[in-house]
């Protein structure tokens, strides 16, 4: 057991959630940072029992959120400003907002901050979401806060779950065409439990790639579908070939959040979205998982087996 006071920021969030779930198992002291009208029901009921508030974007409430008087240990970031799932949430979150909670992680001496970063980030200038990320690594490092920042591909299941509906039917939806790196939420909430209060102070100031121990495309998730539930899975594109070439690069010239979506699927496809370095997540976490144990246990959370 672990009794390190550990702050969730963005813990309503659907990934936020899961990794205050994971620290509970593993017995942290769980504390929730929430804004004042947020839903805390779901938190409450996995046994959170501490809440600060505060908003990333005012910064003054942050400082009374995260005052050393708390005595936190680490904070976990996983707010999210680009997917806008929340209220009052917009991509002004994921630089500004981000800034500001670094500056009062700093200011209240906490010793270990763990970002939710995104797979090479570093290398996605034309994708500002995912490059924001990779500034605030760098805002971090300048601001000399001790960091872990890990870096997950994308997501084999979101909010709301799309591919629920469809993989019943048969159909695997797919928005890419080309090799990615992919992680299952629950696995990536665990590792940032596991930085958060387990992994050594050696280990920080540094970024870490995580998913699945070989990157994937829709053949290779569509055979881990049907190998699971046993039966064919037909791959289908959720953005039509002629949308996606034509029709959306029209639409991005005037829209800034899809020309933010059509650069990253452009990106995404050309192959660079993978781990360069898969033996790092294996030193610090573990055996690396693969493609058909991850959406064996995302079929059996969803009870489709």
């Amino acid at each position: 057991m672990n009794n390190k006071k550990v702050l969730v920021a963005g813990a309503t969030g659907y990934l936020g959630n899961k990794i205050a779930f994971e620290l509970l198992k593993i017995g942290a002291d769980v504390t929730a940072m929430v804004r004042a009208s947020s839903d805390r029901s779901k938190l409450v009921e996995m046994g959170v029992k501490n809440f600060v508030i505060g908003d990333m974007m005012n910064a003054a409430s942050l400082h009374e959120a995260i005052s050393p008087a708390y005595g936190f240990d680490a904070i976990v970031a996983s707010a999210a400003g680009y997917t806008k799932r929340t209220k009052g949430d917009s991509p002004v979150t994921d630089t500004i907002g981000y800034q500001n909670l670094v500056d009062a992680t700093k200011a209240a001496a906490i010793p270990r901050f763990v970002l939710i970063s995104i797979l090479e980030s570093d290398k996605a200038k034309v994708v500002p979401h995912f490059y924001n990320k990779y500034l605030i690594e760098k805002y971090l490092t300048e601001k000399k806060q001790p960091y872990i920042a890990l870096r997950p591909g994308a997501f084999l299941d979101q909010t709301p779950d799309y591919i629920i509906k469809k993989i019943t039917k048969g159909v695997l939806p797919t928005f890419l065409t080309g090799t990615y790196g992919v992680i299952y939420t629950s696995q990536l909430a665990k590792y940032a439990a596991m930085a958060a209060v387990v992994l050594p102070d050696k280990e920080l100031n540094t970024s870490v790639d995580v998913g699945w121990n070989k990157p994937v495309n829709h053949k290779t998730l569509s055979a881990a579908f049907a190998s699971v539930l046993k039966k064919p899975i037909q791959v289908k594109p959720v953005i039509p070939a002629f949308v996606l070439n034509y029709i959306l690069p029209a639409i991005a010239k005037f829209n800034a959040s899809i020309d933010d979506m059509y650069q990253m699927i452009k990106w995404i496809d050309t192959g660079v979205y993978i781990s360069k370095n898969t033996q790092r997540q294996k030193e610090l976490f573990g055996e690396l998982p693969t493609a058909e144990e991850s959406v064996r246990q995302y079929c059996l959370d969803r009870g489709l087996i």
